[in-house]
């Protein structure tokens, strides 16, 4: 719960909710925070929020938020994908039918086998399906162990249509 000093006075740390080190003096009539402690003194507090309410459910639901949204980038590459793969499958058939068409007669098989394989793995159709999410996991994780809250994958300063 959040709510509001009364009476006494102490330093809190505030750190899980702000990420500041020092703890903050807290007199009568300072708003305190669920998800922070008390290090020194003591005081009375009235509570003014409660559950859903509280500084520290409210930035639970919006990390909820950020992570269940799609950077544009990704629908970018889940829209170049679904033409990718057909078009990267189409190419290794493509592959396949010609060296087994011309290809010597004794390796037929293997030789147009072993080229379509390597169109696919080449072109690897799921390399940009599986790159951009990975990415994005790991630069969000990495901005959240410094501290970075990314809360949208567009720019805050990104015109609206």
């Amino acid at each position: 719960m959040d709510g509001e000093v009364i009476e006494g006075a102490s330093a809190v740390d505030e750190s899980m909710l702000t990420g500041e080190s020092m703890p903050v003096d807290k007199a009568a009539g300072s708003m305190v925070y669920g998800a922070t402690m008390n290090t020194t003194g003591a005081f009375r507090f009235r509570a003014t929020r409660v559950g859903a309410e509280t500084a520290l459910q409210q930035i639970v639901r919006l990390v909820r938020e950020a992570q269940g949204r799609r950077a544009p980038i990704a629908r970018t590459a889940d829209v170049i994908s679904a033409w990718f793969t057909p078009a990267v499958i189409g190419i290794a058939v493509v592959t396949f039918v010609a060296w087994f068409a011309l290809g010597p007669a004794e390796s037929r098989m293997a030789t147009a086998m072993v080229r379509a394989v390597a169109v696919l793995i080449i072109a690897c159709p799921c390399a940009m399906g599986l790159a951009t999410p990975t990415a994005i996991l790991v630069g969000t994780g990495k901005g959240a162990e410094k501290g970075v809250l990314i809360r949208a994958g567009t720019s805050s300063n990104a015109r609206r249509r």
